[in-house]
């Protein structure tokens, strides 16, 4: 092939003018768990973050764990793992068991969606699974009333397999374009009815399910795996996205921190009621105010009071002191902002 012929194939693949930032997916190489460190988590009966920006559903009668594992094809170190360990065969029209991604609006601007212009875009991942057949994928507005359904296959049980769905975007309906869901993607690991429809088209509802593909969760101890995930603008998908370790550390933070014991302390020996225990500048802007909550406790001669002056860059913390000569507050801390 000519260099002439090489570079306009690559002109055609990178559509949108980009080398870099393709990926709008964060954390599709499962690289970060701030939450987990690595430990299963249990879904049961709503949604639950799990390895950071994936968030897992299931409101069946049955149940489900989450966790990172060192399992993964070439290229690759982990993937999200998971496994039914309480069956239910027989769904309610609105029981359903997924895993998602809800992605900001201002990184799918770029698609367009909701207007004329709307493009063409294509998501590609790995996945592994120890049930074999047709799996479905869905891609849903903010408000849950658009939705696109599409299908692809496991040829083979526990064996890492390549997969790539393209689509144009849709011109019509509400898309966000701000700091709210702009684009959930979503894998179906078995709904009811509710959720059901036909492949290939943008449709009136929220549906991420085809008829007669996989009910996972109908199979106790059945396992879904997957890793790689990238969604991109342009109808070929590119090799993966790898952003340097603390570039996608970064983007993570803007939707969940975890502030490690001690990383703000403060000390003092005045006694008193409140103080202002210590002020601190979160990594990253979040995407909005977080919402914090203490996880480990380091402090003596003084009790948490509350957390103050909370914006999208700054935490502040006050404390109760109850000692009469000398105290310390070091807790550790979560923000979380997600979507």
């Amino acid at each position: 092939m000519s260099k002439a012929r090489q570079l306009a194939d690559l002109g055609n693949v990178y559509d949108d003018g980009a080398l870099s930032n393709r990926n709008l997916i964060i954390n599709g190489a499962m690289v970060y768990d701030q939450r987990n460190s690595g430990s299963s988590v249990t879904v049961d009966g709503g949604g639950v973050y799990t390895l950071d920006r994936w968030r897992a559903f299931e409101n069946t009668d049955g149940d489900c764990t989450v966790q990172r594992v060192a399992d993964a094809p070439s290229g690759f170190i982990n993937s999200a793992k998971v496994t039914i360990t309480t069956a239910d065969a027989s769904l309610a029209s609105t029981q359903q068991t997924k895993l998602q991604q809800r992605i900001e609006g201002y990184n799918v601007s770029r698609l367009a969606l909701g207007t004329s212009s709307a493009k063409t875009f294509t998501l590609s991942f790995w996945v592994k699974s120890s049930i074999s057949g047709t799996y479905s994928v869905g891609f849903i507005n903010s408000i849950n009333n658009r939705s696109y359904v599409d299908t692809y296959s496991i040829n083979s049980s526990n064996t890492w397999e390549y997969k790539t769905i393209t689509l144009t975007g849709d011109t019509s309906g509400t898309w966000e374009d701000d700091n709210n869901i702009g684009l959930n993607v979503q894998w179906s690991l078995g709904m009811g009815s509710a959720f059901q429809a036909s492949t290939g088209s943008w449709q009136s509802g929220e549906f991420s399910h085809a008829s007669g593909s996989v009910d996972l969760n109908s199979t106790l101890n059945a396992t879904f795996q997957i890793t790689g995930v990238q969604l991109e603008v342009g109808d070929t998908a590119t090799p993966f996205e790898h952003r340097s370790y603390g570039d996608e550390l970064a983007r993570c933070q803007r939707y969940y921190v975890f502030v490690e014991r001690g990383r703000g302390s403060a000390r003092g020996s005045a006694t008193g009621a409140s103080q202002n225990a210590y002020s601190h500048c979160l990594p990253v802007e979040m995407r909005a105010v977080p919402t914090c909550s203490i996880y480990s406790v380091g402090r003596s001669g003084c009790s948490f009071e509350q957390f103050v002056n909370l914006n999208k860059q700054h935490v502040g913390v006050n404390v109760n002191v109850t000692s009469t000569s000398y105290w310390f507050f070091n807790d550790g801390y979560t923000a979380d902002a997600e979507l």
